[in-house]
């Protein structure tokens, strides 16, 4: 279970940059030898309450019929990358995925923590920035692998300081169901399970230090 200094207006703009990749489906050579290895070490198994204790205001939008492939049922019989395409918050973030060719690569991981940002979370970014990251993949899969962390962090072991696959840290701060990464994104719906990951559903886009 183990396991952004760009000033602000800086940062906003290369995240805004980086993270707009909202168009194709199609995973490019030279975008997937751009992503880091995502083998995590197997973390133990986790307690039937952590697998089932899912918190946060934002859950209410994930839907409850478990026969939808978004429910918390059906994303915990799937890979990450899969699962977050059936579930309604998340839509612009698998897009992005794809463009960045990251699909296979998610999930075929093992054991890993993904920091999931809400389509409100990209709505954030300036439509005509967003646009611009088509033309640079390689920096769309450094932010897109900085929101994912080896092993399967339970609520209890969250926060801290956890080292990303793009291979800087991040920060999680906070305790029982109200969390922080970064001081930037919160946690608003938490524990989410799929076959090989633990989500964590956040309200903001992170930016990688590097």
């Amino acid at each position: 279970m183990r396991a952004m200094k760009l000033t602000a207006l800086a940062a906003a703009t290369l995240f805004s940059i980086s993270l707009a990749a909202c168009g194709s489906d199609a995973s490019s050579d030279d975008s997937a030898a751009a992503a880091p290895a995502m083998t995590a070490a197997p973390s133990p198994a986790m307690s039937a309450t952590d697998a089932m204790a899912t918190f946060g205001a934002g859950c209410a939008a994930v839907p409850t019929d478990p026969s939808d492939a978004g429910s918390f049922q059906a994303m915990a019989q799937v890979p990450v990358a899969t699962a977050a395409s059936g579930n309604p918050m998340l839509s612009t973030l698998v897009t992005a995925v794809k463009e960045a060719g990251l699909v296979d690569t998610l999930n075929s991981a093992d054991a890993i923590t993904v920091f999931a940002p809400t389509n409100d979370a990209f709505a954030k970014i300036p439509p005509a920035d967003l646009k611009k990251v088509l033309a640079d993949k390689k920096t769309l899969t450094s932010i897109l692998t900085y929101h994912v962390v080896s092993g399967r962090l339970t609520p209890a072991e969250l926060a801290g300081t956890h080292k990303t696959l793009q291979g800087d840290d991040l920060t999680v701060t906070g305790s029982g169901e109200d969390f922080k990464v970064n001081d930037t994104a919160s946690v608003v719906c938490g524990n989410v399970q799929t076959s090989n990951a633990t989500v964590y559903i956040i309200d903001s886009v992170l930016m990688p230090k590097s």
